[in-house]
């Protein structure tokens, strides 16, 4: 006996329309547990700035924007009778006296290293907890006199431009790593410093590179659903995963 033949039957357009809005629903959902499912992507959040060192008020970086001071950017000096020293440093507020600069040495008021952009700051590096940028010597007597520059970024008397503080900081007792961009520029025995701009990254323990004001690129969770094998390369078009 033969068995009846079946004979498929056209879906109507109204479930048409029912199956179509489920396969979107499912796949919004996928996403959403994809998204769930994702690590947490870099963001390095950046704060331009155009402000001198001042001895009073100093000038102050909060980097996470929290209302609370991380560093602390000033100008010093002293003089004795024959001797005039001029500073400019770095160091950490009182709130956060655990912050520190990228420097030559753990010892306080060591000198500040002067990182060219691309450099990596993160774990590994020496910190100091107050460290010195400029230190400039007035020497005056009744035969002779000199002025003399020390460190990195006096640079012998030609000072630098846009080089960068590597900072470590701390944000709910996770440490966080950052950069401050800053220029020196000297006329004869004087020098002004200038901060030009500073950034973190808010991944903790997490390297930041000199002069980077982003984060990496991701691809959209579209096309993570979807697998990114089943994308042509020159149809991909990332988010930048960035706060200015």
């Amino acid at each position: 006996m033969k068995r009846p033949v079946k004979i498929s039957a056209p879906l109507s357009d109204s479930l048409h329309r029912k199956l179509n809005a489920y396969a979107l629903s499912a796949c919004a959902a996928g996403v959403g547990a994809l998204a769930l499912a994702q690590p947490a992507q870099a963001k390095i959040v950046y704060t331009p700035a155009d402000v001198n060192f001042s001895r009073y008020p100093p000038v102050t970086i909060d980097l996470n924007h929290d209302g609370i001071g991380d560093f602390v950017l000033a100008l010093g000096g002293r003089a004795d009778s024959m001797d005039v020293w001029s500073y400019a440093f770095a160091y950490a507020p009182r709130s956060n006296n655990m912050n520190e600069v990228i420097a030559t040495s753990k010892k306080g008021y060591a000198p500040a290293v002067a990182l060219r952009a691309g450099s990596e700051i993160g774990p590994g590096r020496l910190f100091g907890d107050a460290d010195i940028l400029v230190e400039h010597l007035s020497h005056f007597s009744k035969h002779s006199g000199y002025s003399k520059w020390f460190d990195q970024w006096g640079n012998g008397g030609k000072g630098l431009k846009n080089r960068y503080l590597g900072l470590k900081f701390f944000i709910n007792g996770k440490v966080h790593f950052g950069w401050a961009r800053v220029t020196v520029t000297t006329s004869g025995k004087s020098f002004t410093a200038t901060l030009t701009g500073y950034a973190y990254e808010t991944i903790p323990n997490k390297s930041i590179i000199a002069g980077k004001t982003h984060g990496g690129n991701q691809a959209t969770l579209g096309h993570l659903a979807t697998g990114a094998s089943a994308i042509p390369a020159g149809r991909v078009k990332p988010t930048a995963a960035t706060t200015h």
